[in-house]
């Protein structure tokens, strides 16, 4: 999973790096683009949050049947939210844009490529899915074979399309659009593939567009709490955006670069979380919470750790790994900033992504929007702008904001996890699985 996410990120790093090879302001467009892309496609999250739990919760209870039952449900939902966050793309992309302040010489560059990003986003929602159901089914290998020819015949394709190549015409950032919705497309044949030969899992016509009320029940009363959480954090996040924005292109561009390095360091413990969230949800499925206690305890402890250590690599490296991305004096200097901020960030954000999978994979599912929702509102969205704009402080400023956000609900969701206040939770998310078990017995 480490290797997965690796990829993903790398791919990110790449795609920034191409649009940047073009122009500043190419990188800025591809930037605020991507994260208005990454923000309509939380939408998935009210069922990609569920399956990963329901799924592992039903084999560690030896429900393979229900669990069966359970990924068909997700891929008809999957094709009503694809659907809704492509039109959501294409029709409301200069809305979208707008309302983050994108800087005039970004926004005819940003427009048209969030647009052309709509068919990659139907296809990633089933794309997610599918991986996310291998995943619970511990076929990771599988889903990193599937990552890396995505990713392989993205940047084959993406590279000749952007630049032109013989007979092919320049396209720029639209080109590495549809570079990426053809690499999805073999990705859900591949996903396809996997199902039906690894999980003897085939889905039918009707699956593409079913949505049946009992499975999307149980997916839905985890999906929908961590769905809330990471949109109400995906919504804070964009006021910070909509604030470098309006601090200018250079501003943008330098967010854009130190965020793509971000996705680096914080890699570890993003795979963390998600193995955490599978393991424990085998766990609680099979009663085991003490070991569930143990698992979470040695995972974050490791991933304090290895945050903190990548982190300060990151930033004593800064100018060297910016420097891949831009030769601006101006940007290289503040980024490299932006970075030593990120040593004391990271290890508050171990916390987040560690321990609330946990308590998702627990059944505890709406604490942490319920507990995080001040932070997030005051703290990342209101400090952003009042230390990034009203202080003057620009954009160390919004990443201390960032910083304070992390560790204060880091610290909330660690002490709800040491106090054994999800075992009610865990308790009840088994009891679930007691009726289907008898009747198997």
């Amino acid at each position: 999973m480490l290797v997965e996410l690796g990829l993903g990120i790398a791919s990110n790093v790449v795609g920034t790096a191409l649009a940047s090879r073009i122009s500043d302001e190419n990188g800025g467009a591809f930037a605020i683009a991507s994260q208005v892309s990454a923000t309509l496609f939380i939408l998935f999250r009210i069922i990609g949050a569920g399956v990963s739990v329901v799924v592992t919760q039903n084999l560690g209870g030896g429900q393979r049947d229900a669990a069966d039952q359970v990924a068909r449900a997700v891929v008809g939902a999957s094709t009503w939210l694809g659907v809704l966050t492509a039109v959501l793309a294409l029709f409301g992309a200069h809305g979208l844009l707008h309302l983050l302040n994108a800087p005039a010489q970004v926004f005819p560059i940003a427009a048209p490529f969030l647009m052309a990003l709509a068919p990659a986003m139907l296809l990633d929602a089933w794309n997610a899915s599918m991986a996310s159901v291998m995943r619970a089914h511990l076929r990771t290998r599988d889903t990193l074979v599937v990552l890396i020819i995505m990713h392989v015949s993205h940047l084959v394709m993406a590279i000749p399309l952007m630049y032109g190549w013989g007979p092919l015409p320049a396209l720029g950032l639209p080109g590495y659009a549809l570079a990426l919705a053809l690499s999805r497309a073999i990705g859900l044949a591949l996903h396809l593939m996997m199902w039906r030969v690894h999980l003897q899992l085939t889905v039918s016509r009707d699956d593409w567009w079913r949505l049946p009320r009992r499975e999307l029940a149980a997916v839905l009363h985890i999906g929908l709490p961590g769905a809330a959480e990471n949109i109400a954090w995906r919504l804070a996040f964009m006021v910070s955006v909509a604030t470098a924005a309006e601090l200018g292109a250079k501003a943008l561009a330098t967010q854009a670069y130190v965020l793509q390095l971000m996705g680096g360091v914080m890699m570890f413990s993003i795979a963390t979380g998600l193995a955490v969230e599978i393991v424990v949800g085998y766990l609680i499925g099979a009663g085991q919470l003490r070991e569930a206690h143990r698992v979470v305890k040695r995972s974050l402890a490791r991933g304090l750790i290895v945050s903190l250590l990548t982190a300060a690599c990151a930033a004593l490296a800064g100018h060297w790994l910016l420097g891949w991305f831009t030769q601006d004096a101006d940007i290289l200097a503040a980024g490299a900033a932006l970075l030593w901020i990120t040593v004391v960030l990271e290890p508050g954000r171990t916390f987040n992504l560690v321990v609330i999978n946990a308590l998702r994979a627990a059944g505890d599912a709406r604490f942490p929007v319920m507990a995080g929702a001040f932070s997030m509102l005051f703290v990342l969205a209101g400090g952003s702008w009042l230390l990034g704009v009203v202080l003057g402080w620009g954009l160390p400023g919004v990443w201390i904001a960032y910083a304070a956000d992390e560790w204060i609900r880091g610290l909330i969701m660690w002490r709800r996890w040491q106090t054994h206040a999800w075992v009610p939770h865990a308790r009840s998310s088994r009891k679930r699985l007691r009726p289907a078990i008898v009747v198997e017995g």
